[in-house]
C-alpha cells in the first residue's frame, strides 16, 4: 500500500517497525510525513512564510546508526518495513512510539536495534477531540 498525498494530508506521521529478514532483528521508530520550514518574509511583508513538503519517509530506515550502516551494506531489500500506526499529531506519534517500545521491551532484548527511548509527552498531546 503506497498512500498518495490526498490520503496523507489527514496524518502527521506514523509509528513503524523495520525487521531484518535474515535475522529477525527489529527496530521501532516514528517518522513524520511532512517537513515544515519557516522562511523569512518576502520583501515588504512582515509575516514569515511556511513551506510544507513531503519528507523522505518512503526511503527512511530509522535513526539507528547501526541499522543505517547495515542497510547501506545489505541494501533495503534485506529489510521489511511496516507501518504500525498512523498518527494525526506529533504528540500522538511520540506517545505510540514509546508505548510500542516499552511494551516490546526493546531496551532489554537483543533482537531490537533500539538503544534508547526518548519521550516527553503531555496528556493534552494524545487526548482525542
Amino acid at each position: 500500500f503506497e498512500p498518495d498525498e490526498e490520503f496523507l494530508k489527514d496524518f502527521v506521521g506514523f509509528v513503524y517497525q523495520i525487521t531484518e529478514r535474515d535475522t529477525g532483528k527489529k527496530y521501532i521508530g516514528k517518522k513524520f510525513f511532512w517537513s515544515v520550514r519557516k522562511l523569512p518574509p518576502l520583501k515588504g511583508q512582515k509575516r514569515k512564510r511556511t513551506v510544507k513538503k513531503q519528507s523522505d519517509w518512503m526511503q527512511y530506515y530509522g535513526s539507528s546508526k547501526e541499522l543505517k550502516l547495515l542497510v547501506e551494506q545489505k541494501g533495503g531489500d534485506a529489510y521489511h518495513r511496516e507501518i504500525l500506526r498512523l498518527c494525526i499529531t506529533k504528540g500522538e506519534c511520540s506517545y505510540y512510539e514509546a508505548k510500542e517500545q516499552f511494551e516490546r521491551d526493546v531496551l532489554l532484548r537483543d533482537d531490537y536495534y533500539n538503544e534508547f527511548i526518548g519521550v516527553k509527552i503531555h496528556a493534552k498531546h494524545v487526548k482525542t477531540k
